[in-house]
């Protein structure tokens, strides 16, 4: 939502990192403002961005909004806890009744149309039981424990560049659910277009892109080209969603 925060996140990182070696230099604000002012290059985010040193990468807040994803979906990035904000359509105070949609995993997008069709009668028949609890009294609140986990949700997330790269290094993984790697890895394609040094694959992605993977006998067993950028990923993981087709 804050695409200027991106170029603001480098900046912040960049003088965070310089200031560390120039303190004696600086005596004034003035002097302070003119290194924060100092040009820099792509190659300088890359390298401060790859130090073993986080703090200079959380001088900034980095804000992004997810329409449609399932409410599973949000049950599981919640856990992500340290330096994160999260902010949910809710089904207390908002009513559903006529207006549900759902995500469709993408193991069923791409299942017979049958399976397809019985995914979606079993959330109708949810939605069917949430509207008939409103219809007779219950609040939205309560009526909302009868939605099912595909109804898809609004929610805004806030997070500084260290915790973007960690949330998309865990989340891209594909020990996780599609619908989840799917998110991480279209939040990623946006971030990396915006910042192709800070959210590099070196920087950003699974722990096998950037090293070796770190899940043991729980290992998929098929690693990630170390070149390989999001939307490659989504390309050869998910060839679906490119011929058309929706999650």
């Amino acid at each position: 939502m804050n695409c200027q925060a991106v170029s603001e996140a480098e900046k912040n990182m960049v003088f965070a990192a310089r200031l560390t070696q120039r303190g004696h230099k600086i005596a004034t604000m003035d002097d302070l403002m003119a290194l924060y002012e100092k040009s820099f290059s792509e190659d300088s985010v890359a390298a401060i961005s790859a130090l073993p040193h986080p703090t200079v990468q959380k001088f900034a807040v980095i804000t992004v909004a997810v329409v449609g994803a399932s409410r599973r979906f949000l049950s599981q990035i919640i856990r992500h806890q340290n330096e994160v904000k999260f902010m949910s359509a809710s089904l207390q105070y908002s009513n559903y009744v006529g207006q549900a949609d759902f995500a469709i995993p993408y193991e069923i997008l791409t299942a017979p149309a049958s399976v397809r069709v019985l995914y979606l009668e079993s959330c109708h028949k949810g939605m069917d039981c949430y509207e008939q609890l409103c219809n007779a009294g219950v609040g939205h609140d309560a009526a909302g424990y009868a939605t099912p986990q595909g109804l898809r949700n609004v929610l805004v997330i806030s997070a500084t560049p260290y915790q973007w790269k960690h949330i998309i290094g865990q989340r891209v993984c594909r020990r996780n659910t599609d619908e989840t790697r799917i998110v991480l890895l279209k939040i990623w394609q946006e971030l990396y277009s915006l910042s192709p040094a800070l959210f590099a694959p070196s920087q950003a992605g699974p722990f096998c892109q950037m090293d070796k993977c770190l899940e043991g006998k729980m290992t998929c067993g098929k690693k990630l080209a170390a070149d390989m950028t999001p939307e490659n990923i989504l390309r050869v993981d998910y060839p679906a969603l490119s011929e058309g087709g929706g999650a």
